[in-house]
């Protein structure tokens, strides 16, 4: 267009910065930067559909102060430029400073009040994230039906519901099941999903299962959310029994299909299995293997107390292992009294978790374990001086 010699307008750029944010961060930041400086240059930068653009864009490149700039220089701020910046504070981490625009706000719509539900979310605030959702609920607005929670609402609201280390989330998490039950909402993929995910957690099997088998339409994230619910349940031989299941359904399973199906080998002892199913992951479906993946196998062969296999086989990774790697080793050692091995494991672990107090006091068991007591104080000793302390375990009753 520019090599035309046609000058392009304010309908030019909105749709073009939008389509750059949507590339990786690399390229929509190459990209982006350019674009900007042409609108400026232009004098198209009091655009209002201009400059929502670059609140997206700024907002998805995680650049705050920028979206910052942008946003303060619209005179008048319409509810769709004030939701790309209420996303951008929310990603960013400053939700106070989104409650302070939202608040602010004239007018407010569905994907308003969803920016700080799934802002909450995101930076870990999930008793927040609920209350607002039901602060939202008991709001005029939804009351006159002017607003109405969609999709993206209730996969976010029921995100932290399952994330949520409290009482309470799963009497949350029913309330919403049931008003969308109630006013006949179309269960989606993905709420379907959040849902069966929620009650997996909360090991509500029965839920979890009347909820899929409800679903007309299941993606392979719902067949997931169900495998990986069979098998944290104690559920191995349905959990596999599913992933069949799904795979005659012609349904290609992914990353996280092979870390729900190695858990039920895990949890089950089934060692050949398990270790079928890692090496079905690349030769079969061309899944590379992850961090946890790694972790899995590692557990399953832990677990089995084949720790020099193990050992041998984080040894073959083609990357270092981090801590989630060499936490169930350790375990294992643990368990199986293998004390030289958890010397070796525990000291590469203290290396990357220095301040946590799990390698301290797991070697510490070791050694106890072997009576091997003079050792078993002083990593008790190293932990005081080091001013870590132990982290008190807690157990949790909620609401049926």
């Amino acid at each position: 267009m520019l090599a035309h010699q046609a000058p392009p307008n304010d309908l030019t750029f909105p749709s073009i910065i939008k389509k750059a944010a949507t590339c990786s961060p690399s390229i929509a930041f190459m990209i982006g930067t350019p674009l900007h400086t042409h609108v400026i240059k232009l004098g198209l930068l009091r655009d209002l559909f201009t400059q929502t653009s670059l609140v997206v864009l700024y907002a998805r490149l995680g650049n705050l102060s920028d979206a910052c700039r942008v946003f303060e220089e619209i005179a008048q701020p319409c509810v769709v430029s004030s939701n790309a910046m209420l996303d951008a504070l929310g990603k960013n981490g400053d939700m106070e400073s989104a409650l302070l625009l939202f608040d602010s706000m004239a007018e407010r719509e569905v994907v308003s009040w969803t920016s700080i539900i799934n802002g909450f979310g995101r930076n870990r605030r999930f008793g927040e994230a609920i209350q607002f959702f039901v602060k939202m609920m008991g709001h005029e607005d939804v009351r006159r039906c002017l607003v109405k929670p969609n999709e993206a609402t209730f996969v976010s609201v029921l995100f932290s519901c399952s994330n949520l280390d409290g009482v309470g989330a799963l009497h949350h998490g029913k309330h919403i099941h049931g008003y969308i039950i109630r006013n006949e909402v179309e269960l989606t993929v993905f709420m379907g999903t959040a849902l069966i995910a929620l009650y997996g957690k909360m090991g509500c099997l029965e839920n979890a299962m009347k909820t899929f088998d409800g679903m007309v339409i299941k993606g392979v994230c719902t067949w997931n959310a169900m495998i990986s619910s069979l098998a944290c349940n104690g559920r191995e031989k349905q959990a596999l029994d599913l992933f069949e299941k799904m795979k005659m359904q012609g349904l290609r399973p992914d990353e996280v299909t092979f870390i729900a199906v190695i858990t039920a080998c895990v949890r089950s002892k089934s060692v050949e299995l398990g270790l079928g199913f890692f090496q079905s992951m690349r030769c079969d479906f061309r899944v590379v293997p992850r961090m946890e993946h790694y972790r899995c196998v590692v557990d399953l062969l832990g677990r089995a107390g084949l720790l020099e296999e193990a050992a041998e086989f984080i040894k073959r990774m083609p990357f270092d292992p981090n801590a989630t790697v060499l936490g169930p080793l350790l375990g294992a050692c643990k368990v199986h009294g293998a004390i030289e091995l958890g010397n070796e494991v525990g000291r590469r672990l203290l290396e990357l978790q220095p301040h946590h107090c799990g390698g301290y006091v797991t070697l510490s068991n070791i050694y106890a374990g072997g009576e091997v007591w003079s050792h078993a104080a002083d990593w008790r000793k190293a932990m005081i001086e080091a001013g870590i302390s132990k982290i008190p375990a807690y157990s949790m009753i909620d609401a049926m």
